[in-house]
């Protein structure tokens, strides 16, 4: 229990630093397009772009990334409305985030979740810019604990559940 407390704490101090630079003017449009990157259109374009294009192996791409989709979107659906850990707004006395969450409950990240996915399935079936991928799903996390809907915490867990999906849904399709 004790070791829970700890990391509920650990968690607000890093929400009050993170959170507090998404009140600066210049940051607040950056957070909130890229939190809007991690809606979910992403998902279905790219997969599209990639078929319509006859980019090599996007039928393996657009495979895996259904498969996991389907897994993680069930995994996160069970875990958020099993664990209900509330929002910073209603768990943090006078905190307010800036935007409305879709959602009413905070554990695990979906944004963080799908965009990790993203990233790591597009990694393992295309390689490539791996650094760039993470750093434009890390900023989607980042993101939802700037515009005050998440704890940090929460984005960790989605970006660790999104990518782990992503690897074992790989494995099982052998790629």
């Amino acid at each position: 229990m004790k070791m829970l407390h700890a990391i509920h704490r650990l968690d607000l101090q890093l929400l009050a630093r993170i959170f507090s630079q998404g009140e600066r003017r210049m940051v607040r449009p950056l957070a909130r397009a890229l939190s809007r990157s991690g809606d979910g259109y992403l998902h279905l374009l790219v997969p599209l772009l990639l078929l319509l294009l006859a980019v090599a192996d996007a039928d393996r791409f657009a495979g895996l990334l259904a498969l996991a989709l389907v897994i993680e979107r069930g995994l996160y659906w069970s875990l958020k409305n099993s664990l209900k850990r509330r929002r910073p707004q209603e768990a943090v006395p006078g905190f307010r985030g800036l935007v409305t969450a879709a959602d009413q409950f905070s554990f695990p990240s979906g944004h963080s979740s799908a965009a990790f996915l993203l990233a790591t399935a597009l990694v393992v079936v295309y390689g490539g810019p791996v650094v760039a991928m993470f750093l434009w799903a890390s900023a989607v996390a980042l993101s939802r604990v700037l515009l005050g809907v998440h704890f940090p915490g929460d984005t960790v867990a989605g970006a660790l559940m999104g990518s782990s999906t992503a690897l074992f849904c790989a494995s099982l399709l052998g790629l």
